[in-house]
């Protein structure tokens, strides 16, 4: 049993001084400026490779937490996320950029961000290419990227961003206007009609000047048809004539474009090529 106990100590003893030979992992960032991280993870970006430019601007913070790169890098890792679908990280590093640099010239930058990463978030791999109605889907991130790019305007009304930030407002109003309108005629299939008629009066008090609100009344015509509730009905019925006649429900759709890029307008602001 002794000599079981002593070939057994002899046995781990080797194998543990076997592992200390072993080849450690080689950091290839060691040695690495702040620009050369910068440039680094700037490829990486360019080529797609989000994994490896998130792991470079963040080994960049780490090992230099202050100066210019470091800020830049920690906006530019909140966009990285978004672009590799990690919408949640994509908020919370554009979040800690807001908190961290509050009065930095690009902070408005950081708001649109959320703005657009929550604008995006229910869009699958296949409804970016097939045609399908986004106010059928849950509300949820329609109605914070709502109130995100409705942050960024009212902050920054001058910002190179508000204008297309208001422009994805409209259109954000007018799917929520139109989820209540899927959500009212889902009730009157299942003959919930008070219910349809009261999703339809959030819409016409709520979603005016949008085109779910001449659906929304005709939907609350047949409700209050339905419920007997006749000078309910006329109401409506009146509603909708005054504001067909008068041109008020021809509301065109508000067109947005794709998210801008901040890489160059930082680059010039930071001058970081003169470095």
């Amino acid at each position: 049993m002794a000599k079981y106990r002593i070939f057994t100590a002899a046995l781990i003893l080797l194998l543990l001084s076997g592992c200390s030979l072993l080849p450690k992992e080689k950091d290839e960032t060691l040695g690495w400026s702040a620009q050369k991280f910068y440039s680094e993870a700037s490829f990486a970006m360019s080529d797609g490779d989000y994994e490896t430019a998130i792991k470079y601007f963040e080994g960049l913070e780490s090992r230099y937490p202050f100066g210019r790169y470091a800020m830049q890098a920690q906006l530019d890792v909140a966009y990285a996320y978004y672009k590799d679908g990690n919408h949640e990280s994509a908020i919370a590093a554009a979040d800690r950029f807001i908190r961290l640099h509050p009065r930095n010239p690009h902070v408005d930058y950081a708001y649109y961000l959320k703005g657009i990463v929550n604008f995006n978030r229910n869009l699958s791999f296949i409804t970016r290419f097939i045609p399908t109605d986004t106010s059928q889907r849950d509300p949820g991130s329609t109605i914070e990227s709502f109130n995100d790019f409705a942050e960024l305007v009212r902050r920054f009304p001058e910002s190179q961003y508000s204008e297309d930030a208001r422009k994805r407002m409209f259109y954000l109003r007018n799917n929520l206007a139109s989820h209540e309108v899927h959500v009212a005629r889902y009730y009157m299939k299942r003959g919930a009609y008070l219910a349809a008629a009261n999703r339809c009066v959030i819409v016409v008090e709520k979603y005016q000047r949008t085109p779910a609100v001449k659906d929304a009344l005709e939907i609350m015509i047949t409700a209050y048809d339905k419920l007997g509730l006749e000078k309910l009905s006329t109401d409506a019925q009146r509603v909708l004539a005054v504001n067909l006649q008068n041109g008020a429900l021809d509301v065109a759709e508000a067109e947005y474009t794709e998210e801008k890029s901040l890489g160059k307008a930082v680059w010039d602001y930071l001058e970081l090529d003169e470095n």
